[in-house]
């Protein structure tokens, strides 16, 4: 799955070649495994033996790579941001999953997504830790065959769950707003959410073993956690990037921005929808997070593949930036475990009236006054009032109590 590559290059697509200026004399087990570890080098020397045929021309790959970049200072730096994130990731999504878990049983759909979304975003942030040790370590792995399979596919899951959850949340959010009051609750619309949510996370499930049976603990000159199929790489390779591009992000990319211009629309032109501009800004704001979060990743890694299509198409300087800046781009699309919190739940007035209840009844009673009431005080707003602004807000965070 294109984006179901390990933090710290995990995947075939990066082991490909790995970095074209790394030691290019692995111990490989099978010949299967060398053609898929092969660097730039490699198949200069292959073009050398005759094993390519090549053009009357110079093939780029005989020449040296003149760049050189620095991938020390790049291991530390991704260390720092992983670090980074998952401190913030796990502290958001933790508070998040304690106010909401509160109100699962409330009716509304967006809540239901949110729920799930901040489940998605904690399986990945809980498996951090190993990619972190594992980036310093130049992509050693010490913790065993089965957690090299096991954390793979749980950011293979996540890697899906979460734009699936994320476009199904918009979704809600636009029919909350179109359809009658009447037909948004009801046992009917509650099961019809939990079986699209076991559809959507078995769908997750499912594209990432496409991949995640590929995984294995291979012991080269040290042991590495890396994806290698045994048989037809290059077409198994662009078959996975495809299907990665397609349903991590260019579907749920179309119904997030698609949902999110009707919204803002339908807020345009509905007098008793509240929240005015800057909600309908904020509309926007989660559109173009997903795009920026994505997009660069999606684009780095589709031109890797394009390069295992055609060797001689980008020059070498090309391809060593591109696997270089691939560790890059894959931590920004991380961020969206940061991201995610922030967008939906802490910018919603409702959530935080929630956060600081859930605060209070954790507070021990110093006098008769109820936790609950005088959090409304504090919140600004009696319950009544929060309640016809959460119905009614275009934020998708703002979730009826």
């Amino acid at each position: 799955m294109g984006g179901t590559h390990f933090l710290q290059e995990h995947s075939s697509r990066h082991t490909t070649h790995q970095d074209p200026l790394r030691d290019t004399t692995p111990a490989p087990i099978t010949s299967s495994t060398l053609s898929a570890s092969r660097t730039p080098q490699d198949k200069a020397m292959e073009s050398l033996n005759g094993s390519s045929s090549h053009y009357n021309d110079t093939p780029w790959f005989m020449l040296e790579c003149t760049i050189n970049l620095d991938r020390d200072s790049r291991r530390i730096a991704l260390f720092l941001l992983y670090l980074l994130l998952f401190m913030v990731g796990l502290s958001e999504n933790a508070v998040v999953l304690w106010v909401n878990w509160r109100r699962r049983r409330t009716a509304s759909g967006v809540l239901f997504c949110v729920l799930n979304v901040t489940v998605s975003d904690i399986m990945v942030v809980l498996v951090m830790p190993f990619f972190m040790l594992e980036v310093m370590m130049d992509k050693v792995w010490l913790w065993g065959r089965f957690l090299c399979k096991v954390t793979h596919l749980v950011y293979c899951v996540n890697f899906y769950s979460s734009s699936f959850f994320l476009a199904y949340m918009t979704l809600e959010r636009y029919l909350a707003l179109t359809r009658p009051p009447a037909q948004a609750g009801g046992q009917g619309e509650r099961r019809r959410r939990v079986l699209i949510c076991v559809g959507l996370w078995a769908l997750s499930l499912l594209l990432a073993v496409l991949e995640n049976v590929h995984v294995d603990l291979l012991g080269w000159n040290e042991p590495g956690c890396y994806m290698m199929p045994e048989y037809s790489y290059v077409e198994w390779f662009t078959t996975i990037t495809f299907l990665c591009l397609i349903f991590q992000f260019l579907g749920p990319a179309s119904v997030i921005i698609t949902c999110n211009v009707l919204i803002a629309r339908a807020a345009r032109s509905a007098p008793d929808v509240q929240g005015g501009r800057r909600d309908i800004w904020l509309l926007h704001l989660y559109s173009l997070v997903f795009v920026v979060c994505w997009l660069p990743y999606h684009l780095v890694f589709f031109l890797m593949m394009v390069d295992d299509q055609d060797p001689r198409l980008f020059s070498c300087n090309v391809v060593d930036v591109l696997y270089f800046s691939f560790s890059v781009v894959q931590a920004v699309s991380l961020a969206h475990c940061v991201a995610n919190p922030i967008l939906y739940n802490f910018l919603s007035k409702s959530f935080r009236v929630n956060l600081v209840n859930a605060v209070l009844e954790r507070i021990p009673r110093v006098s008769g006054e109820d936790p609950a009431r005088g959090a409304n005080q504090v919140g600004g707003a009696g319950p009544g009032k929060e309640r016809k602004m959460s119905n009614t807000s275009t934020s998708h965070s703002d979730v009826p109590s």
